[in-house]
């Protein structure tokens, strides 16, 4: 099994008196982290969500049910906690009732399991996101002679984990990721009327990847109204299917200032909404696969790490840019993302003029073991 980053910090968070929230996309490997958490423990009660005893148990329970099911059990584990009815409420008598228990509840569908947990649980719980395996992850697991390697098959067939772990039969599990599980809970909460529309805009948005992105071209392209589009993106980024980057405008007339970028968590996924698994030195879109793999490693890098910091990226309306920004404590820096080490790179003097007091960092194939696990 490859050991994940997370495992360690929540090990630290067991047992302080909040509950763990631990969200991601389906087959990221939420439950098989949780088994290696509770590996060793044997007071441990485990619920499914996605089982209809579960969720007819949770329906209408009280304290009183709740102290017969818990008993001596120290730790209470709730796995795909989106599927149970109220389930923000139902964790809050837990918390609140038995200080003693350590909750931790699972979700894949994270705008659902959000909205009914936030509220209830405000201050009461530490909350987390499980991603497709990341480089550094890969490196400790396999050596990072060995992880940089497999760089250019990761950079088409992705991380998520059946991938990594699956080599040869990567096409066949990236398609049944695409076509079951990525938007299932998409389809299931949302009762989406057009999935096919739906489809077809995460193609566009695919083929997109590191260009600016228009709602209006996008519900021209799509058939579907302005709004709705942007429904959908906003579903699938809270489904972390993808995420936006917005741009950054302080300084200058001339900076974008409503301009957005949308990426995919996963470069696999990427590439099977557009059919599309060439090698690397095949592609005519490696700098975009390139561009995009290190923006969502640097992602899922500062997340395990819980260094918080504002991403975006950078451009004037006369076309200067640069690929991303990251603000922490106040310093500024400055990513370009090179897939061909010798192609050079041009650094913008009007950025540099307009914030002196920042870093530009170049991040190419014979460098970039260096950014993520440094």
């Amino acid at each position: 099994m490859i050991r994940r980053q997370l495992t360690d910090l929540l090990l630290k968070r067991m047992h302080t008196g909040k509950a763990i929230m631990l969200i991601g996309a389906r087959q990221t490997g939420k439950t098989t982290l949780l088994r290696e958490l509770i590996k060793g423990e044997d007071q441990v009660l485990w619920f499914n969500g996605d089982e209809l005893e579960t969720r007819t148990l949770f329906n209408n329970i009280t304290i009183a049910q709740l102290r017969t099911y818990i008993g001596q059990n120290k730790i209470v584990v709730v796995d795909e906690a989106q599927r149970i009815e109220n389930i923000g409420l139902k964790m809050k008598l837990i918390t609140d009732n038995f200080p003693d228990i350590q909750l931790i509840i699972t979700g894949s569908s994270s705008f659902e399991l959000a909205n009914k947990v936030n509220e209830p649980l405000t201050g009461r719980k530490w909350e987390y996101n499980l991603f497709p395996l990341s480089f550094a992850e890969l490196a400790m697991h396999y050596g990072v002679f060995e992880a940089q390697k497999q760089l250019p098959v990761r950079l088409v067939f992705g991380c998520y984990p059946d991938v990594v772990c699956h080599a040869g039969d990567e096409r066949a599990i990236l398609s049944q990721l695409t076509n079951s599980y990525l938007y299932r809970d998409i389809l299931e909460w949302e009762r989406i009327k057009h999935p096919d529309k739906l489809v077809r805009l995460m193609q566009a948005l695919a083929y997109q990847v590191g260009s600016e992105v228009s709602y209006n071209e996008l519900s021209q392209l799509v058939q579907l109204d302005r709004s709705t589009i942007e429904k959908y993106i906003n579903l699938l980024e809270q489904t972390q299917v993808l995420f936006r980057l917005p741009s950054f405008s302080r300084n200058l007339r001339n900076e974008l200032k409503a301009s957005r970028k949308i990426y995919f968590y996963d470069n696999g996924i990427r590439n099977a909404l557009i059919g599309n698994y060439a090698d690397m030195a095949m592609r005519q879109d490696a700098g975009q696969l390139w561009e995009n793999y290190m923006i969502s490693e640097l992602r899922k890098k500062r997340h395990y790490g819980e260094a918080y910091c504002n991403t975006w990226f950078w451009r004037t309306t006369q076309q200067q840019e640069i690929d991303y920004l990251e603000e922490s404590d106040g310093k500024l820096v400055a990513y370009e993302f090179k897939w061909n080490p010798a192609k050079k790179t041009r650094i913008s003097k009007t950025f540099l003029n307009a914030y002196p007091n920042s870093s530009i960092e170049t991040i190419n194939r014979e460098n970039f073991v260096h950014f993520l696990i440094r």
